[in-house]
């Protein structure tokens, strides 16, 4: 896989993350609706602190604004919320800068070009941009994994992104009958 290639899936998981806020209230991007306070506004948050570390700082080209980490006292997961102060314009604003120093990285630089992650265990410090790059393609789907979950909770939506659902086709009837028919199959595994 070149690392055009790379590039292309990153730049659409980056996209897919993006969509699942259209179309929702400032509240329902905010909300928490996991025990562990998982929201829209948040991934979206994290995704941006986290590829302007791998994309930048590992690669010898930090981003150029700061970024709290719990090392300079932010509260551990600041970046998985916005504050009052934050608006969803200010963090999307924000992660397509971070796409813009990210791509610039990864334009200057060739697929073996050698980086280090600070953070990670010696022995697996040093890296390539190519390994980052598909360490951020996990990364970023993962978390889109995350955002489809939570939209789905916030209003039903589902889908890929804007032009793929990939889902299978069925009316609202058809949904709830499979959902019936896979509860009543795990049901059938319940423990008296």
């Amino acid at each position: 896989m070149t690392k055009a290639h790379l590039h292309h899936y990153l730049k659409q998981a980056r996209e897919a993350v993006l969509w699942k806020l259209d179309g929702l209230s400032e509240y329902d991007v905010r909300r928490p609706l996991t025990p562990t306070g998982t929201n829209l506004l948040g991934l979206v948050k994290h995704l941006a602190s986290v590829e302007s570390g791998y994309l930048g700082d590992v690669f010898g080209r930090p981003y150029p604004e700061h970024v709290p980490t719990p090392e300079d006292g932010a509260e551990p997961n600041a970046d998985m919320w916005a504050t009052e102060t934050e608006s969803r314009e200010d963090i999307t604003a924000f992660y397509r800068r971070v796409w813009a120093h990210s791509d610039a990285t990864v334009e200057s630089l060739a697929a073996d070009a050698p980086g280090e992650v600070p953070w990670w265990p010696e022995d697996r410090r040093a890296v390539t941009l190519d390994q980052i790059m598909i360490h951020m393609i996990a990364e970023t789907n993962r978390h889109a994994g995350h955002a489809d979950i939570v939209r789905e909770l916030v209003d039903g939506e589902v889908g890929h992104r804007a032009a793929v659902a990939n889902m299978p086709e069925g009316d609202p009837r058809w949904w709830e009958n499979y959902h019936a028919t896979l509860e009543a199959t795990a049901r059938k595994f319940t423990t008296p």
